[in-house]
């Protein structure tokens, strides 16, 4: 099979327009995978407590913050997410030359929850991370539709920084961002530049005779046995990102990230046995008076998506319409042996989603107006947000409902021109 993974992208200043920072990912998962929206309250757990991921069960955290998450409707982590406090989480398939584990362990989407449940800080994040990598390892099949192993690097960023982290089995390396552009895809990508590792990382690379101690360590050449010339050199999807986040440097603003995420001749738009299935989009301002905004379209092809707004404000409305349905003990992924059956975990707005996709296939004029009014609800959607971010004006009872008015607003105009179910 062909490796296959997703992108991440982050754009710090002086990269964006108005001294913000700009993060943006593609889940590109297996085409008939639904990924869900969904939001957790910050809470206080009692001590002792015990956690239940996707597989395996961990000590849980005494407090926990708020996150939204777009995620695989089948498991308990997330492929992508922000938290109250404007870390943002996503993470990426790679492989190498340390063997993928297949024993049920902690996922790499777990590893993306985690992060964002238990760290107010991109760096606090990577240590999450890292010491549950460290006491609970990686591993476990990541579809439910197919057998599907990986290492994960993960794009971590906040407010005033980004952190790259790439892990081999339980090895890892970290590189800080502090301005500019980077991306990360199915492949390693921190190379001579090494912020924080592990403390065995380079001791390990010796033993297996995979670096001879005296030349200039490189992560991605020793772990990912990768010719460190053609990291930014080769056609890879990694490449493609690269250079369309340089060719928007110095005016990159959400709207741009949107674009690139839609780009469909660089493959980072991905169509075929896997695709884009969901895409996310946040703006994280210097200026802790201002909220941070989180885009999430939670359906498949953001070209022919919406993105949706979020602000994490008190008693934010819970988000029904992209939340699929659960099935408690009796999921095929909670019995033994697993995924034995596939159950619909369709939500609603995917339901919606999917049916006026057939009619833009079908009915060029109809699709054409379909369309058409989703580009102007997410146009009106970006303006709102760019003068709450220019007047300093938030209407926190506008934004406890605002996501969800958005996908409601979506659904209508499937509605509108397509029926109802």
């Amino acid at each position: 099979m062909e490796l296959t993974s997703c992108d991440t992208f982050v754009a710090l200043p002086p990269a964006t327009i108005g001294d913000r920072i700009i993060f943006g990912k593609n889940s590109d998962r297996v085409s008939d995978e639904v990924q869900e929206i969904i939001y957790f309250p910050a809470l206080s757990h009692g001590p002792g407590r015990k956690l239940e991921c996707t597989y395996i069960e961990i000590e849980q955290a005494t407090e926990t913050y708020a996150v939204i998450l777009s995620r695989p409707s089948w498991l308990w982590g997330a492929e992508m997410g922000a938290n109250e406090h404007g870390v943002c989480i996503g993470n990426e398939a790679v492989w190498g030359r340390e063997a993928v584990c297949e024993q049920e362990a902690l996922l790499g989407m777990d590893l993306v929850r985690l992060g964002l449940e238990r760290a107010d800080t991109a760096e606090k994040a990577v240590n999450t991370i890292v010491d549950l990598l460290e006491k609970y390892g990686q591993g476990g099949n990541c579809s439910e539709s197919m057998v599907f192993y990986y290492h994960n690097s993960f794009l971590i960023a906040d407010r005033h920084e980004a952190w790259i982290l790439e892990t081999a089995g339980k090895y890892w390396a970290a590189e800080k961002v502090e301005e500019g552009v980077r991306n990360i895809s199915n492949q390693f990508s921190i190379t001579t530049k090494i912020d924080r590792e592990h403390p065995k990382l380079r001791e390990h690379a010796r033993d297996k005779r995979w670096w001879d101690g005296e030349k200039e360590f490189n992560f991605a050449a020793v772990y990912g046995n990768l010719d460190p010339s053609m990291i930014t050199a080769s056609s890879s999807r990694y490449c493609e990102g690269y250079k369309l986040l340089n060719k928007y440097k110095g005016n990159m603003t959400s709207e741009t990230m949107m674009e690139i995420l839609r780009d469909k001749e660089s493959g980072i738009n991905m169509e075929g046995e896997f695709q884009t299935t969901g895409s996310m989009v946040s703006i994280l301002p210097r200026d802790f008076s201002l909220p941070c905004i989180h885009f999430f379209t939670g359906t498949p092809n953001p070209e022919r998506s919406v993105f949706k707004p979020f602000i994490f404000v008190p008693n934010v409305t819970q988000i029904l319409e992209t939340n699929s349905p659960t099935f408690g003990r009796e999921d095929p992924v909670k019995k033994k042996p697993r995924f034995q059956s596939k159950p619909d975990r369709r939500h609603s707005l995917y339901r919606k989603h999917e049916w006026a996709m057939e009619v833009i296939e079908s009915d060029e004029e109809t699709g054409r107006i379909i369309l058409e009014k989703m580009r102007i609800l997410e146009k009106e959607m970006l303006k709102e947000m760019e003068s709450v971010l220019q007047n300093k004006g938030l209407d926190v009872n506008r934004a406890v409902n605002l996501f969800s008015q958005c996908v409601k607003n979506e659904m209508k105009i499937y509605q509108l021109n397509v029926g109802s179910e």
